[in-house]
């Protein structure tokens, strides 16, 4: 019997997947014919590692790691490495420090050699432990001196009062230090000895509660005996060392014998002989040094002088230094190798040697164009005969005289676009333009004012100090208003009266869309950018030259050497501060880092600080081995290309500084720092190095508010925008936005006194405000200063005006 029709699956039937052929290895074998890559199973077999395989793996790396803590610690203050530098900072005005010295230098079998340069430094030889320490003190109120030693420094080693810890200025000491990066450290507690047993038990335990928010799980050394200085050496000895990549990458030398050798044209200015330990990396002649705090330099030559804090002074170290170099000697006997002070290890090649060159020199004729033709020249005489007026001129004038005789009316425009570009200039929120009339007049009081501050300055100069407190009180007052009106009302600004808006904000624009649309990163760059140095690529620069540190290729002055750079062109203040007791730090620089650039800081607002700091103020930088003074600009940290300007440093939020400044490859820290009028140094905001790119986009926003006047249904007439029907007309294509979140934009104007009909999405309410977005590009000025002064020692500054007591009128 033959079936109806035929059998179909229904609903519930099981469904399998086909086979993917394609995939499978054998497959692809057998459609190859054999024909297998050579470089396929390779690959494989590497990847697919057995179980016992990959555990023999991470134990070889294990001990590899292992391997280079143990030679990093064995090679730190031993005879073939450079002595272990410990810097001791006093954390408060109690804290003994002479005595800590003292007990640290009366070790049994130990060579002490007291420093020459500064006061309270000695280097302690050990030939029993095979180690060698090198002690320099730094005073908790010399800022500077401080930050600098922690620069280079291997190990810090902070002194605490045994009731208090720290006082004040140790905890303002500490904060710039942590931000700046620790190295490794330890905690000594001298003193203490005069209290009863209980009591010292529960002094100590107080004092590790009080430290624990700053140093978690550390380990108090108490430093009253000569046994308690050993345990605290090996501690400093043994413990695992703390990196700073800014200062890994980049050879680095704390001076411990300097001399100055006049040059021929001056006096002021000479050669530099610094001798010190080589750190961090291998010391190329032909680099450039920066002298922390005094600039950068060249060097000519690079000597091997005998090292003075050798354990084995028999030992002649420069026959081992003479295998990985050739050393240029005079001398061939080998006695007058004993004999001989310096030998030359290398001196500067010209064709190789870096170039102090920090800007470009721009070319004025630059992008001009060639010769006109004689068509053009004929097109050009025409337009001047047919531009041609008539102009009543005194007798004996020439034409090129009369040619700069201008109209009544000519002139009045003409000082119209200069009123714009100087309010363009000074960018600030709150300033409206000014008229002619009253800038006339201010002309004509100006000496007058002058001639009553100056006779008002030598009457009062010494006697009303009190009168200037309350100066500087009212400017804090009016800045804290200005900051607190920035939060209130962002970026809002007063349409002026007497100019009109079309000519006060004509190079502002409107966008779309302030993330979306396009903005082109080189239109309209100021003529600074003509001095600036730009990577075509700066992080693949910045990946090569640390994949060259890594490798090892240059070729130089080897860790742990003790040699004498011969720095050239160097002022002679440098030789006094030394003199005087400051440390000398000198840094190698990588290539292209004197060149000037646009550099990008990431920070945030120190807790400690509550002053409002207005943007294009002067602020200190430190930023990794440099410090500088600087005016900048803050702008928002997003991930689009254009970045919000902002006019105050916000306490809530990080920002982004941007500067004119040498170039610098990141990772580096940044400390700011304001000074006060009495020249104390106040951190304002810590961070780190972001980038360095000119073509980074910071927009100024300003935003122009109006109030509808009367309210339709989808429509309103908007007042006290613009003042006038041209303002209405110019800004026609801006779209407009509430605070309430309505979006529309301008029909047509009403009358002539700035009235506007608006169309909007939907109904606005009588309490909202109208307002209209106008963007421009800004760009830091070039106020980089390579010098900052010494700071006064620090104290505390009782706030005169809190936050909350700052009232809006």
């Amino acid at each position: 019997m033959v079936a109806a029709g035929a059998h179909r699956p229904g609903p519930l039937k099981q469904q399998n997947k086909a086979h993917k052929g394609g995939k499978h290895s054998g497959a692809s074998q057998r459609r190859a014919g054999g024909r297998v890559s050579v470089k396929a199973q390779p690959r494989r077999r590497l990847r697919d590692l057995s179980r016992v395989d990959r555990r023999h793996q991470a134990l070889q790396l294990r001990r590899q790691r292992k391997e280079a803590v143990l030679a990093e610690k064995r090679s730190l203050g031993s005879r073939e490495g450079p002595p272990h530098l410990v810097v001791l900072v006093p954390l408060h005005s109690r804290a003994a420090a002479h005595d800590s010295l003292r007990l640290l230098q009366s070790q049994d079998s130990a060579i002490v050699r007291v420093d020459e340069g500064r006061a309270g430094g000695f280097a302690l030889l050990c030939p029993r432990l095979k180690q060698r320490w090198r002690f320099v003190t730094a005073e908790a109120g010399d800022l500077h001196a401080v930050l600098d030693l922690a620069k280079v420094a291997d190990s810090l080693l902070f002194v605490l009062d045994p009731a208090d810890g720290w006082d004040s200025a140790g905890e303002h000491c500490l904060s710039c230090l942590f931000a700046q990066g620790l190295p490794s450290y330890a905690l000594a507690v001298p003193g203490g000895t005069d209290l009863p047993p209980k009591k010292r038990i529960d002094a100590r335990k107080k004092l590790a509660k009080a430290i624990e928010k700053r140093f978690p799980e550390a380990k108090l050394f108490p430093l009253n005996t000569e046994q308690e200085s050993s345990l605290l050496l090996r501690h400093l000895a043994t413990q695992k060392q703390r990196h700073l990549a800014f200062r890994d990458r980049r050879a680095h030398l704390l001076a411990y014998a300097a001399e100055f050798v006049p040059g021929q044209e001056s006096d002021l200015v000479g050669t530099l002989k610094v001798s010190g330990f080589v750190r961090g990396q291998t010391l190329d002649v032909n680099s450039l040094v920066h002298i922390v705090g005094h600039g950068d330099f060249q060097m000519s030559q690079v000597d091997a002088p005998p090292d003075p804090l050798s354990l084995n002074p028999r030992v002649v170290k420069g026959q081992k230094r003479s295998q990985d170099m050739d050393v240029q000697d005079d001398s061939v006997d080998g006695t007058d190798e004993m004999e001989e002070d310096v030998k030359v290890l290398m001196k500067a090649d010209p064709n190789k040697q870096e170039s102090l060159q920090s800007e470009v020199v721009p070319d004025p004729m630059e992008g001009e164009q060639t010769w006109p033709t004689e068509e053009e020249l004929q097109e050009a005489e025409a337009s001047l005969k047919a531009n041609r007026r008539v102009v009543k001129v005194p007798k004996g004038t020439s034409k090129y005289q009369a040619a700069w005789i201008v109209d009544d009316g000519e002139e009045g425009n003409q000082e119209d676009d200069d009123d714009d570009e100087d309010d363009d200039i000074d960018d600030d929120m709150m300033e409206e333009a000014v008229s002619q009339e009253g800038e006339s007049s201010e002309e004509e009081e100006e000496p007058a004012d002058e001639e009553c501050e100056t006779m008002t300055v030598s009457e009062c100069l010494r006697d009303d100090q009190y009168d200037e407190k309350v100066e500087e009180d009212e400017q804090m007052l009016e800045r804290y208003k200005q900051e607190r009106m920035d939060e209130m009302f962002p970026d809002e600004v007063d349409t002026p009266r007497d100019v009109p808006a079309r000519v006060r904000f004509q190079k502002y624009r409107g966008l779309k869309s302030f993330r979306t649309s396009p903005w082109d990163p080189k239109e309209n760059l100021p003529r600074d950018y003509a001095r600036i140095f730009q990577f075509q690529d700066f992080s693949r620069t910045r990946k090569h030259l640390f994949r060259q540190i890594e490798k090892e290729e240059t070729e130089g002055a080897s860790v742990g050497w003790y040699v004498t750079l011969h720095v050239c062109n160097v002022p002679v203040s440098v030789m006094e501060s030394f003199k005087e007791g400051k440390p000398l730090v000198l840094f190698s620089l990588l290539p292209h880092e004197q060149k000037m650039s646009v550099l990008n800081f990431l920070v945030r607002r120190h807790p400690s600080n509550s002053e409002p700091v207005r943007a294009k103020e002067e602020l200190i930088f430190h930023c990794g081995f440099r410090r500088f003074r600087a005016s900048p600009l803050f702008s928002q940290h997003t991930s689009a290309d254009k970045h919000k300007l902002e006019r105050f440093l916000r306490p809530d939020a990080a920002l982004v500084v941007t500067v004119y400044a040498p170039i610098t490859f990141p990772p580096a820290s940044v400390l700011l720092f304001k000074q006060r009028s009495n020249g104390m140094h106040d951190l304002i905001a810590t961070g780190s190095l972001l980038s360095v790119d000119p073509d980074r986009i910071v927009i100024k926003r300003l935003v122009l508010s109006g109030h509808p006047f009367k309210i339709f249904t989808k429509t309103a007439v908007v007042r006290y925008m613009f003042f006038n029907r041209e303002d209405v007309m110019w800004f026609k294509p801006v779209e407009l936005r509430t605070k309430w979140g309505r979006r529309g934009h301008i029909k047509e104007p009403l009358g002539t006194h700035g009235h506007m009909k608006c169309h909007f999405d939907g109904q606005l309410k009588s309490q909202d405000t109208v307002l209209l977005n106008l963007y421009k590009r800004v760009f830091p000025k070039w106020t980089y200063d390579p010098h900052v002064p010494e700071p006064v020692p620090w104290v505390r500054s009782e706030s005169a005006l809190p936050v909350q007591e700052v009232e809006m009128d």
